[in-house]
């Protein structure tokens, strides 16, 4: 087929490929509700979800609703979660986003972005994550993955993560976002790695401008003059 030109025809070829190579794609965080997916997702921040998966099974047995966890305990908090870092301020998210959402939300995760992103410890990305994972709901979250394959591939310039949202979102339907997510982090994981991309075995790369850029070589400098 003839190669994709413009941003938005490369996004939709992307979408299509990566829904043929990841039929299976789905979060990674081990979540049965709402409740548990988003506090997963406020431990992922910087750290891998194999940990986190590590470590919610004994959170969520101590602190099984949100209502548990908005009287915890944040010494008791900080002792479970230590192993993802950064437990203090993710200590204080996790008791503060309970709080608001047995305050606020009647115990209930809200599921609109305008008051998911009022939530302690929830901007855009958790949000999306939370809106497409559990309730099938347009999002498109932008982690690092998505931002390095939508440079590479020629989807946006822009650096920051909303503006990424914002661009990317019109060029994908609107139900398919999602995925459209989970299998741009699967590829970056497992192809288009941050360090030495596998291009030769990437089923993007006959369009990709980053797979076509010429590979620089260094210049040789001169020797000084004797």
């Amino acid at each position: 087929m003839p190669r994709p030109r413009t941003p938005a025809g490369r996004a939709r070829e992307t979408n299509r490929r990566l829904a043929e190579a990841y039929p299976d794609a789905r979060c990674a965080l081990d979540h049965r509700n709402a409740y548990e997916l988003l506090a997963a997702t406020i431990l992922s921040a910087q750290c891998t979800d194999e940990r986190v998966n590590l470590v919610t099974p004994a959170l969520f047995r101590r602190y099984p609703e949100p209502a548990d966890l908005a009287a915890a305990n944040p010494d008791e908090v900080a002792g479970l979660i230590r192993s993802t870092g950064f437990y203090q301020n993710k200590t204080r998210s996790l008791i503060g986003m309970a709080v608001t959402v047995v305050d606020r939300f009647g115990g209930e995760v809200p599921s609109r972005m305008q008051d998911l992103v009022t939530v302690p410890g929830v901007g855009r990305k958790t949000a999306n994550v939370v809106r497409s994972v559990w309730f099938g709901e347009p999002g498109l979250p932008v982690d690092t993955h998505v931002t390095r394959l939508s440079h590479r591939l020629g989807l946006t310039r822009a650096t920051d993560a909303v503006r990424i949202e914002h661009e990317l979102n019109p060029m994908i339907p609107a139900r398919e976002r999602g995925l459209f997510s989970l299998r741009l982090i699967l590829h970056g994981r497992q192809v288009c790695v941050a360090r030495s991309p596998r291009c030769g075995g990437c089923v993007l790369a006959d369009f990709c401008p980053s797979a076509h850029a010429p590979v620089r070589t260094p210049s040789r400098r001169r020797p000084p003059a004797s």
